[in-house]
């Protein structure tokens, strides 16, 4: 691939240059015969030569560059001989993609730019209706705050929102001189388990609606942000919870937050 255009920084690009690294996140996403496997973004294809060496039943690759799309299209992947069939391949932006689309069992993966990683995490948990698992690689200060606890500084409305709907698994990091070019910043890795159904969230749009408000004035207390939201009595439904009214949006849990949301709901 000599006459491989450069990594765009428009596409906040960081391609990965460490076979054995990319090795290691496939290996997390436990690709099984029949699965059917979804990469955002492959690039020259350093982690979809090994999810096509683990022969999945599908591979699609969504890929925003032109270059790379044309690449994986003409299938001159090094074992591709090795998959069920040739790669399926979309030109687009993972930011557009219609995640309800996806019918039946998927597993997606990704070396996710920078710039875009929080939302596509966000939308995948979210609106996929049967991921069955995800690995992301995101930028290190992202992935802590994907698997924070309650009461720490990186738990934010990511955090809340991810852990909704997923159960995070840190992976490993991955300092930048993996990358070509390599990145100001380190990597993680993390894997995700969506969660049952009956533990996640019954309104995900109350529930998004709540983290704005909290988390955009995450110091001010409770008692302070639900005043403005309009609802009646919001006081009333943080003592039915428990909840201090003085207490900071930092300190709720995960299943905290979606009852505080349903009973804010009920109260309008």
């Amino acid at each position: 691939m000599s006459d491989a255009p450069r990594a765009k920084k428009s596409l906040g690009q960081h391609f990965l240059k460490d076979a054995r690294i990319a090795r290691r996140i496939v290996d997390l996403l436990i690709i099984d015969p029949g699965d059917r496997v979804l990469e955002i973004g492959p690039g020259p294809g350093a982690l979809t030569a090994h999810i096509m060496a683990a022969a999945p039943s599908r591979l699609l690759l969504v890929e925003k560059d032109d270059y790379w799309a044309a690449y994986h299209a003409d299938a001159r992947l090094t074992g591709a001989a090795d998959c069920a069939g040739r790669p399926e391949v979309r030109t687009g932006d993972a930011l557009d993609f219609p995640w309800e689309s996806l019918s039946g069992p998927w597993k997606i993966i990704s070396n996710l730019p920078y710039n875009v990683g929080s939302p596509l995490v966000w939308d995948i948990v979210s609106r996929v209706p049967e991921l069955t698992r995800a690995v992301f690689m995101v930028q290190k200060e992202v992935a802590e705050r994907l698997c924070a606890s309650p009461g720490g500084r990186e738990y934010g409305a990511l955090s809340v929102w991810v852990q909704s709907h997923a159960r995070v698994e840190w992976g490993f990091e991955v300092g930048p001189g993996a990358f070509a070019p390599p990145p100001k910043v380190d990597s993680a890795v993390v894997a995700l388990t969506p969660l049952p159904s009956a533990a996640r969230p019954e309104d995900p749009e109350a529930l998004a609606g709540l983290l704005r408000r909290c988390f955009q004035h995450r110091r001010k207390q409770l008692q302070s942000l639900l005043r403005k939201t309009g609802t009646r009595d919001a006081t009333a439904a943080l003592d039915a919870l428990g909840i201090s009214p003085e207490a900071r949006p930092e300190t709720l849990s995960p299943e905290l937050f979606q009852k505080l949301a349903l009973a804010l709901r009920r109260l309008c």
